[in-house]
């Protein structure tokens, strides 16, 4: 590809109106052009059914996920995964408990809370929830619903998680800033108490230390004891969203920089009880997300570092490696050990809020709207990379396909003329299995389908779409000469005599002209002229000249007087083979080409007023003036007819004004329509 942008560290959203441009310079519009995809960035921005994508380019088959309605809520907060197979839901309409069994979704409790911000499992069979924004933390035994605690002073507990070393419930909350280590019996003692306003994550190791992530001043906090904590690391970002702890200490936590519409607002009123409306969303607008980890002695390793997105959820898989779920494309990802970022799911919902990927029950719960997405496995017959739609400008014809790919894959393609695929659009092509031409009709617009149906392990890694478009004539909408002597497209057809010369005669004139070239095409210009009353056209380029700027300096002073017409023909006989080539020209108005001075005859002064002729062998004239010689302070005068509109003028001059008494010798300037100019001078008496 010509562009590339970042994907992550090498990955990331296309965001131009084309998909992708074509090899070839789109400006020149030569011939066969082609789309070319080859990036992380060509092959991510389709729609990816059970398909990953890696920032080197290679397409292979990934998460086959399923997709089960959540009709009760339009936003999930928390998700766990239950021993009996099903998944418990915290939701965010009016803090509702869910059941999703299978295709089957019950509704366990309403806390009446704005949401459930959070699940974890504790005390054997009992679920803990945290809400907001009472700071509030609840319990279900399996068939009631309870206050466990009310935590003083606190009104959002962001995340809860379960003390298996001291047999206790751990709870973030803001907006004091403040971590609370909550009994079986409701008893609650601060743990810790961070200088910043919301702790938004909490997660315990095995061996009992605790991490606790800050907002507003992004902070990874590792606790041993009360109140005795370290900073782990310090993103320098607004607030670090969520917190996972490998088997064997390994810390992984994302941190987003949102600028407005955070998680964790920065005032207590911002989500206040009487807050209008229902719980708020995650903003629309895209943050920016970093992923971390953390070795068991604390260095740290930047994994991802996302320009375009930010995350709200984090996992580890059964490949211990990290996967984050994003808040504003509904996207999951996944790293390698050499950083390289796989796009292993890409939802239809807008943000992905809970992951589970260990064991048999592997989940996404994503929302807006709310859906939770089983992991069925990876590949299968579902599994179809669809590319976005590709632009050519103009209806196109494609040619032979070509793809590189380790295994067995099928391809096909669609055409249509509209930027969204609808009824109007070809039917997908039979799959090819190999390269060859492309059998979808011309059009405009045009996707690529891949199906990994016969080979899981198969993996794309370039596509190679040729195209050549219609040719489409450009057209010489205009022609000016630079010395505003004519145009063909006048707005205001009024030129002046008589009045002060402020140009200098040229005998070069700049012509210039206007072509729209509606597939931009390189162009060739030839230009002519001819006098006008003939009809014969000579050129004015040198023989073997190619002309391809739309200006043109004219030198006319081995013309001969007279007036003239110029002609622009316009030719993309470079882009295109002569039976494809197209032409346009256009004729200007007429240019005069005036390079000989007026004359004056006659010229004769007598009782303060002067007399002659001025003539011009082109004309009309233009101006003129009188001056006492040496004075350089000339008066303009009218013809003797009161208008300047002919080839030969007489004037009557009264100088009585300006020429004192006595003898003075009197200079009289006559200009023509080219401002051409001649002095003469005279004396009274």
């Amino acid at each position: 590809m010509l562009i590339r942008n970042s994907f992550i560290k090498g990955l990331v959203c296309l965001t131009s109106a084309l998909c992708l441009l074509a090899v070839s310079d789109p400006a020149s519009g030569v011939g066969t052009r082609r789309f070319v995809l080859d990036t992380g960035d060509d092959f991510k921005g389709g729609d990816l059914k059970g398909v990953a994508v890696d920032a080197a380019g290679r397409v292979r088959a990934g998460f086959n996920l399923g997709a089960t309605p959540l009709a009760e809520a339009s936003t999930v907060w928390a998700a766990l995964p239950m021993a009996d197979g099903s998944v418990l839901l915290g939701t965010g309409n009016e803090g509702k408990l869910l059941k999703a069994d299978g295709a089957k979704v019950s509704v366990l409790a309403e806390t009446k809370a704005l949401a459930v911000t959070s699940l974890t499992q504790a005390w054997g069979s009992s679920v803990v929830l945290g809400t907001l924004p009472e700071g509030k933390v609840m319990k279900w035994d399996g068939s009631k619903l309870s206050d466990l605690a009310t935590l003083k002073g606190s009104e959002h507990v962001w995340q809860v998680a379960f003390d298996k070393k001291t047999n206790s419930v751990l709870a973030a909350t803001g907006p004091e800033g403040k971590l609370y280590r909550i009994g079986q019996t409701g008893q609650a003692q601060v743990v810790f108490d961070a200088p910043e306003q919301h702790l938004m994550s909490v997660a315990v190791a095995a061996d009992g230390t605790i991490y606790a992530g800050a907002s507003d001043k992004a902070k990874l906090y590792k606790i041993t004891g009360p109140n005795r904590a370290t900073v782990l690391y310090d993103f320098g970002r607004t607030e670090v969203r969520a917190i996972a702890v490998g088997a064997k200490g390994d810390v992984y936590a994302v941190a987003n920089e949102i600028k407005s519409g955070s998680y964790a607002p920065s005032k207590r009123t911002q989500m206040s009880k009487d807050a209008a409306g229902p719980v708020p969303k995650p903003p629309k607008t895209k943050g920016k997300g970093t992923l971390y980890h953390f070795s068991p002695s604390g260095s740290p390793d930047q994994l991802i570092d996302d320009k375009e997105e930010h995350f709200v959820s984090i996992a580890i898989g059964d490949d211990d490696r990290p996967y984050v779920g994003t808040g504003a494309e509904g996207r999951v990802y996944t790293v390698t050990d050499s950083h390289q970022v796989v796009l292993v799911a890409d939802t239809d919902e807008r943000q992905v809020n809970a992951l589970a990927l260990t064991g048999k029950q592997r989940f996404i719960a994503s929302s807006d709207p709310a859906v939770l997405h089983p992991v069925r496995g990876v590949g299968g017959q579902d599994a179809v990379w669809t590319s976005k739609v590709f632009d050519a400008g103009l209806r196109a014809t494609f040619g032979r396909m070509t793809w590189r790919a380790t295994g067995a894959l099928e391809l096909a393609t669609r055409t249509g003329n509209t930027k969204e695929p609808d009824d109007t659009w070809s039917a997908w092509s039979p799959g090819m299995a190999a390269a060859g031409d492309i059998k979808s009709p011309a059009g405009r617009y045009v996707q690529v389908r891949a199906r990994w149906n016969k080979d899981a392990k198969a993996e794309l890694s370039e596509i190679n779409l040729p195209f050549v478009t219609d040719n489409l004539r450009a057209t010489v909408t205009e022609i000016t000469t630079g010395s505003g002597g004519s145009t063909s497209k006048s707005t205001d057809a009024v030129k002046k005599s008589g009045s002060p010369i402020e140009k200098k005669p040229e005998a070069k004139i700049e012509l210039k002209w206007k072509v729209e070239n509606p597939d931009n095409d390189a162009l060739r210009y030839h230009v002519q002229y001819r006098l006008v009353g003939t009809t014969t056209w000579y050129g004015l380029l040198k023989p073997g000249e190619k002309l391809s700027k739309e200006n043109y300096s004219w030198d006319t002073s081995d013309l001969p007087e007279g007036e003239y017409r110029v002609r622009v023909v316009a030719s993309d006989e470079l882009s295109n083979p002569p039976g494809r080539a197209q032409k346009h020209e256009l004729e200007s108005t007429v240019i005069l080409v005036d390079n000989t001075p007026p004359r004056v005859e006659n010229l004769t002064a007598q009782a303060r007023r002067v007399r002659g002729r001025a003539i011009d062998g082109v004309g009309p004239i233009k101006r003129i003036e009188v001056s006492v010689a040496g004075s350089d302070e000339w008066f303009p005068f009218f013809p003797k007819d009161g208008i300047f509109d002919e080839q030969s003028e007489d004037f009557d001059a009264d100088i009585s004004s300006f020429v004192p008494q006595g003898s003075a010798l009197l200079s009289v300037r006559v200009y023509d329509a080219a401002n051409n100019f001649v002095i003469r001078n005279v004396t009274v008496k």
